[in-house]
């Protein structure tokens, strides 16, 4: 599995990298200076942050994950408005697409 990341001292020091080994994982970040590349990642882990979890805290790792379930699949993708895709859902973006694919 992949674990992308900036160049930052955190994910480039000795430790890092020996708990990505550890656990087979593999590390992967772009050359430095290439800011936009993560710009996707970032921004949906933000608003997941301050949408959705910040301040608050899970007494399991499941009701963790059921939380931020929900908040990918009934509240980001179907419902929330989007700047990059003309001010519509994911899905609405996707159904959209692919409707103009079956047309051509």
């Amino acid at each position: 599995m992949l674990i992308h990341s900036d160049q930052g001292i955190q994910y480039t020091c000795s430790d890092w990298r020996k708990f990505l080994a550890d656990h087979n994982l593999e590390a992967s970040m772009s050359r430095r200076g290439n800011c936009h590349d993560n710009a996707v990642a970032e921004s949906f882990f933000s608003l997941l942050k301050t949408e959705r979890i910040k301040r608050k805290i899970y007494k399991t790792r499941n009701e963790a994950r059921s939380e931020i379930f929900n908040y990918i699949e009934l509240f980001y993708n179907p419902s929330r408005r989007h700047g990059n895709n003309d001010g519509i859902s994911p899905v609405e973006f996707e159904r959209r697409y692919f409707e103009k694919l079956s047309t051509v």
